[in-house]
């Protein structure tokens, strides 16, 4: 067996339950996409480490792993917070969810042409999309009109200049 399957089989894995996610929010079963997210989580962690292990890391497979997350945590969460609790602002809670998922795209697509190895540039969106998320299973004690806020400055965070430390 190719060594360089287990690790795409993962990131396979990470996208199929995000597009699950996806498929639960407009099947009305928005807990239970929270929770596909959450899974795709655990398989994004895997991914990177087991090729880096396994010594088969490649740029088609970075390449993979930035499709996988923008459906996984950019596209997913954004549909869910719009089905949650954005759709109550109308077109501008539309306009935040495709913002999140652009901003998402925007940063994957710079994170693959910058390649810097000792930070990030601006905040992943594998730490935004759970985030999100995590915010929408919270939304019962968190006051009503912060959601969009929240939205909002963890779209921008994606997408700003700030230096995060890779550990």
């Amino acid at each position: 067996m190719n060594k360089r399957l287990i690790p795409n089989t993962v990131t396979m894995v990470n996208l199929s339950l995000g597009f699950f996610s996806l498929f639960l929010t407009m099947e009305g079963m928005q807990y239970e996409a929270a929770y596909a997210i959450f899974g795709a989580m655990i398989m994004d962690s895997m991914d990177g480490r087991l090729a880096r292990r396994l010594q088969v890391s490649s740029d088609f497979g970075k390449e993979l792993d930035s499709l996988s997350d923008l459906v996984s945590f950019g596209v997913a969460p954004a549909l869910l917070a719009y089905s949650m609790e954005l759709n109550r602002w109308g077109y501008w809670g539309l306009l935040m969810a495709i913002g999140f998922a652009l901003c998402g795209a925007y940063r994957l697509a710079r994170f693959n042409v910058l390649s810097i190895k000792t930070h990030f540039v601006g905040v992943p969106i594998t730490f935004c999309g759970p985030i999100l998320t995590l915010l929408l299973l919270l939304t019962r004690w968190i006051c009503d009109g912060l959601y969009p806020v929240f939205t909002i400055i963890l779209a921008y965070l994606m997408v700003c200049n700030i230096k995060i430390p890779k550990l």
